[in-house]
């Protein structure tokens, strides 16, 4: 699975001028559904070039530049390595694609701009979150969400107390290599090393081992906000908590020896504990917005919340899912303007609102229409 972190979306947000094209569609890990997704990506890569055409395009512009999308198209040891979301981006010179934790609805977008929108509920308050499985013969990352797992690729990660005591020289860290997941039809296959001939299990090489697992971690999710859990024996977990700089990891873990453990048993225990969490922060979200109804510190306000967003004004945001308000920004006047229907430029202003938000390191919940306050489509809480 592809870690989308704060710096790629950073990145995509920048990508502005067009045309860009964003498809998202649901994909397959095991079963017939590995042999459908790449006949579902070529049908979306059509649709994409026909919108392309309809845009102004040339026919030979438009092939050429959806030309790395359709080399995924074909069938191939791609879709056997798979999450339940695939979204890819496409523009002049830029070619990005994600498998992620989230089944995404079919969809293509071409636009001035990547669409994002689809993106939030794995990047909103309540959209994901991590499992760390220690043990002394193998260590893993998991990202889920309310509905799956996967796991995510380690570098410069020990896998085991073993490699990290044999290449404890700082110097000698570069080495350690990127594996590839361990997560196949659910399951997390059991890895077992041998103990080196006078290796010291003991707490401080425990601490050492741990130490190097943390410092890989705090430049994996330097950017990230979602709750880590972790998972362990009693007597690892209160050593892990000795070292750890991750500033949202969980106090309640999930005991017992993760080891040869079903990705799903996994994602069960640490749904338990994080579900509370989650809820507790938006509850605690929309009463910190009522607090401060009426005080000019809120609004629902689509004009004045697309401004406030763009200049790191928000420090919370609610926004409707499945509902848009289009139209443009100009950052230079900070005029923003509302069309009844989409215009030729124009873009999703909640999607827009939702993104600056969380990329000046606000927090966003993207929840039901119903349950944004104030029944608007958006409402936030400003900083200042």
């Amino acid at each position: 699975m592809d870690l989308l972190s704060r710096d790629e979306l950073r990145m995509l947000i920048g990508n502005a001028g067009g045309p860009c094209v964003a498809i998202y569609m649901p994909a397959h890990r095991v079963g017939s559904g590995t042999r459908q997704d790449p006949i579902r990506l070529r049908n979306l890569l059509r649709e994409a070039e026909e919108r392309l055409i309809a845009s102004g395009l040339r026919s030979t512009t438009a092939q050429e530049l959806l030309e790395p999308a359709w080399q995924l198209g074909q069938p191939g040891l791609f879709w056997s390595y798979q999450s339940d979301g695939l979204a890819i981006f496409i523009s002049p010179g830029m070619f990005r694609y994600y498998r992620l934790p989230f089944s995404f609805k079919k969809l293509v977008v071409v636009a001035d701009r990547f669409h994002i929108k689809p993106l939030l509920p794995l990047l909103s308050g309540d959209g994901q979150f991590y499992i760390l499985a220690l043990s002394q013969n193998e260590v893993s990352l998991l990202q889920g969400t309310r509905y799956s797992v996967s796991e995510v690729y380690l570098e410069g990660v020990p896998e085991s107390l073993e490699e990290a005591l044999r290449y404890d020289d700082p110097e000698k860290q570069l080495q350690f290599h990127t594996r590839t997941p361990r997560v196949t039809d659910g399951k997390r296959s059991a890895i077992f090393h041998g103990h080196g001939v006078g290796i010291d299990d003991s707490k401080d090489n425990i601490r050492r081992y741990f130490h190097q697992i943390d410092a890989g971690l705090r430049e994996l999710l330097r950017d990230e906000r979602a709750p880590l859990v972790l998972a362990g024996v009693d007597y690892l977990l209160p050593l892990y908590r000795e070292v750890n700089s991750y500033p949202y990891l969980l106090d309640q873990g999930i005991p017992g020896n993760p080891e040869g453990l079903k990705a799903a048993e996994l994602h069960a225990q640490a749904w338990a504990v994080v579900q509370s969490y989650f809820l507790k922060a938006q509850q605690e979200a929309a009463a910190r917005y009522r607090q401060f109804a009426g005080t000019g510190l809120t609004s629902n306000d689509v004009k004045e919340t697309v401004a406030a967003a763009y200049h790191g004004r928000i420090d919370l945001l609610f926004v409707a899912v499945g509902v848009q308000r289009w139209g443009t920004f100009a950052p230079d006047t900070n005029v923003v303007q509302l069309h009844q229907k989409a215009e030729p430029g124009d873009e999703d202003l909640l999607d827009f609102a939702a993104m600056h938000t969380l990329l000046n390191r606000g927090i966003v919940y993207a929840v039901e229409p119903g349950k944004v306050p104030d029944d608007a489509p958006l409402a936030a809480l400003f900083r200042y």
